[in-house]
């Protein structure tokens, strides 16, 4: 599949991507990319997040593939029970350990556990070793339980603005690899 011949679903994660993030960028050189909006970024409420997700799917013309970060790769995964169509792949970055009692803020928990059942489309999930909202481990075992491709980005933090991956042009080339892939 080519970029043109999807729905691409930007999906960020808690507090929105800003201009800087490589998911922002993204999305300024995808001519069929769009973002799903949420009410709150800064306080995420997870019916909320989940119904935008879903009516973002459901509304798709052409065949839907999903960029989501962080919190975003969250509700992503909680939101497929409500999807009415199917969803042709995803590339899910750095999901959080959101069933870790530690992890900040606190209300993101409200977004765990994740299921463990198996994802009904092909999915990618690229995690950092170092990432301060999930454990690398944690993130190998969810991507195994969803039946995810698995990809180590290594010492990468949070794989945001802030740790240095602004246009993230290796990403790019991941996800143009994964597209290519999918059936539409």
């Amino acid at each position: 599949m080519k970029a043109s011949d999807a729905d691409i679903l930007i999906v960020p994660g808690y507090k929105n991507s800003g201009p800087d993030h490589w998911q922002s960028r993204w999305q300024a050189k995808l001519s069929t990319a769009r973002r799903v909006e949420q009410q709150s970024w800064a306080k995420p409420e997870r019916t909320e997040w989940t119904a935008n997700i879903a009516a973002a799917v459901n509304e798709a013309t052409k065949p839907v593939v999903i960029v989501a970060h962080s919190l975003g790769s969250a509700a992503t995964v909680q939101a497929v029970s409500e999807f009415d169509r199917a969803v042709a792949g995803a590339l899910l970055v750095a999901p959080p350990d959101v069933a870790n009692p530690k992890i900040r803020p606190k209300h993101l928990m409200t977004f765990g556990p994740y299921s463990r059942d198996p994802l009904p489309f092909p999915s990618l999930v690229i995690a950092s070793r170092d990432d301060p909202y999930s454990s690398y481990e944690s993130a190998d075992d969810i991507a195994h339980a969803w039946g995810a491709l698995f990809m180590d980005a290594g010492k990468a933090g949070h794989i945001n603005a802030e740790s240095g991956f602004g246009p993230w042009p290796e990403g790019l080339m991941v996800f143009a690899r994964f597209l290519s892939k999918l059936e539409p």
